[in-house]
C-alpha cells in the first residue's frame, strides 16, 4: 500500500514539473512583472464575472417585469368581468 502511495506522490511531482505556471521562471524578474500572466488572468475572470452577473440581473429584472405585467393583466381582466 506504501509503495502506491509513494508511486502516486513521485507520478504527481512528475507532471507538475511539465505544467506551465503562470508567472515567469526568470529569476531576474522581481515584483509585479513576474506575475504578470497570472494578474492579466485574474483581470480577466474578474470582468467576464461582472458580465455574467450584470447579464444574469438584467435578465432577471426583465423577467420579473414581464411576469408582473402578464399577472397584472390577469387581475385586471377578472376584477372588471365582476
Amino acid at each position: 500500500m506504501f509503495r502506491k502511495v509513494f508511486t502516486f506522490i513521485s507520478e504527481v511531482k512528475s507532471e507538475l514539473r511539465k505544467a506551465s505556471w503562470p508567472w515567469d521562471p526568470d529569476p531576474k524578474v522581481k515584483g509585479f512583472k513576474k506575475y504578470k500572466e497570472l494578474i492579466d488572468s485574474t483581470v480577466v475572470v474578474i470582468v467576464a464575472m461582472l458580465l455574467l452577473a450584470g447579464f444574469v440581473s438584467a435578465s432577471d429584472f426583465l423577467h420579473r417585469n414581464v411576469v408582473d405585467f402578464l399577472t397584472g393583466l390577469g387581475v385586471q381582466h377578472s376584477e372588471s368581468s365582476k
